[in-house]
């Protein structure tokens, strides 16, 4: 099926009235350490890349940085974005092909969530940035009880010389 565009002011490509795309998905997660203002350029990138390519972007969201299930890319945290827009496979295919390229980009995901979705119908709806979870230390050092992982260097120290250490159990 053939979709009608239109040129507006910019060079960027429109949907024309009464075109009708699918709407997709795109959850993809950045390095952890990325700065707030190189998280947002990568997004407003990819923005561009779907209205050049006559698209629609609908929502975006920041997730902000999340513990990952498992280890990616010898990272535990990343960056969470979504993406909701409208657009056709070429266009979905050049989207992800642009995430393969970008280095700060450690998995993505794109799902189709309705198809013959009309583009000038569709409200666009305003981004999200949410604060992400609570900075929690990586390896953070657990309690021990008191005496494990005692030597027996350590004990005899602590008891010092006048002590008599009991006899052990036979």
């Amino acid at each position: 099926m053939q979709q009608a565009e239109t040129h507006a002011g910019g060079g960027a490509a429109q949907p024309a009235p009464g075109t009708r795309l699918r709407e997709y998905e795109t959850i993809f997660l950045l390095r952890p350490d990325l700065a707030e203002d190189l998280v947002d350029k990568i997004v407003e990138r990819l923005r561009g890349i779907v209205q050049r390519e006559g698209g629609k972007v609908i929502k975006v969201e920041n997730w902000g940085k999340k513990k990952v299930a498992y280890e990616v890319k010898k990272h535990l945290r990343a960056i969470y974005i979504r993406f909701v827009y409208l657009g056709n496979t070429h266009m979905v295919a050049e989207f992800e092909r642009n995430l393969r390229m970008t280095d700060d980009v450690l998995k993505y995901q794109s799902v189709k969530l309705a198809d013959d979705v009309d583009a000038a119908t569709r409200q666009i709806e305003p981004d999200v940035k949410l604060p992400g979870d609570p900075e929690v230390p990586v390896h953070a050092g657990r309690e021990e009880p008191a005496g494990y992982g005692d030597t027996f260097r350590e004990r005899d120290r602590d008891l010092g010389e006048d002590a008599e250490v009991p006899p052990e159990a036979e």
